[in-house]
């Protein structure tokens, strides 16, 4: 169960990542490269969220 909760939550994370990054806003208005380094980061640990549930789970069916 937490699994998919976590794959959920990185999943969050990529999309509020990919709307800091259009809409430029993070609580408040960003300018400049912060909304794409924002962007990144939160869009890079959501995949690192997700890989790693994935990963977890792979490894729990095999057993």
């Amino acid at each position: 169960m937490y699994n998919i909760i976590s794959i959920l939550i990185g999943v969050f994370y990529i999309f509020l990542g990919i709307f800091v990054i259009t809409k430029k806003f993070f609580v408040v208005k960003l300018d400049g490269v912060i909304p794409i380094v924002l962007g990144g980061v939160l869009i890079a640990y959501g995949i690192f969220r997700v890989v790693r549930a994935i990963v977890f789970l792979r490894r729990k069916d095999e057993e």
